[in-house]
């Protein structure tokens, strides 16, 4: 880990005496060692037959490859590298946590220094362990981060479910500008309870999609999910202005993933600030 996360300290503003612990610690991984292969998986090949290009028409084949998944200095580095692998021009990693790492509810949070370029589509997400309402979109998906290199450092935290989805073009989500997105290390964030999802960079809260009562093709979020991991190159969304073939590799690089339980009190609320 980098050692300049010992300077971020946890502030409120209305910590009472009655109520002044921090949230539960559920989950981390620190990368301070390799990646685990009991809390870690990886997704492999380029997602054919039946969803080739991985649903999105992107351009990676995933591999579990030291060149394209690694850990290093306590360091996550996903890494796409322009190279023929089978059908695909582009090779890259995408990782998901093991079961039983995944959660109903939580404040989910993940610091993190994201590529850059045109083609380039990293995200930082999570997926639920089961199709327990049915395919994509029914059972729910929960974009922590997605960023495009063609809009460089504009962010997205966005959910979709079989009512609020980019297919039918009504997904709720919001942007922020990101300073120094591939320079720097930032925190993304969602802090998911029964009734809402709440998303956070650095600590700063900036969208909320709530639970608004219609049922399971508006709120499908009442099960597991896991966290996921990856690069993406090119496709409908990251690959819409074409792919710059002169900037890879490309990488994005995760200090930590930290897992506490859901924020439900004003204490909790908590936001952090650089000592």
């Amino acid at each position: 880990m980098h050692i300049n996360i010992s300077f971020w300290i946890l502030f409120s503003f209305f910590s009472t005496p009655s109520n002044d612990t921090p949230p539960k610690l559920l989950w981390s991984d620190e990368f301070n060692d390799e990646l685990s292969q009991r809390e870690w998986t990886f997704d492999e090949g380029n997602g054919c037959p039946g969803l080739c290009g991985w649903g999105n028409n992107e351009l990676q084949y995933y591999t579990g490859d030291q060149k394209n998944v690694r850990v290093k200095d306590g360091v996550l580095i996903i890494e796409a590298h322009k190279q023929e692998m089978k059908e695909s021009s582009y090779t890259s990693a995408r990782i998901k946590t093991v079961a039983p790492n995944s959660w109903k509810y939580g404040y989910i949070e993940i610091r993190a220094k994201l590529p850059e370029g045109r083609g380039t589509w990293p995200a930082l997400w999570m997926l639920p362990d089961s199709l327990v309402y049915g395919g994509w979109p029914t059972s729910g998906e929960i974009d922590i981060m997605e960023h495009v290199g063609y809009d460089p450092g504009v962010v997205h935290g966005t959910v979709h479910t079989l009512d609020f989805n980019h297919i039918k073009g009504t997904q709720i989500g919001k942007q922020r500008k990101v300073e120094n997105f591939q320079t720097e290390f930032h925190t993304y964030a969602v802090n998911w309870t029964a009734d809402e999802i709440e998303f956070y960079i650095d600590g700063e809260h900036y969208h909320t999609f709530k639970n608004n009562g219609n049922g399971l093709s508006a709120w499908p979020f009442d099960h597991h999910f896991h966290v996921v991991i990856n690069i993406a190159v090119g496709g409908g969304w990251g690959g819409a202005k074409g792919v710059d073939e002169n900037i890879w590799p490309q990488r994005m690089e995760v200090d930590y993933v930290r897992v506490y339980e859901p924020l439900l009190t004003t204490y909790h609320k908590t936001f952090f600030v650089k000592k």
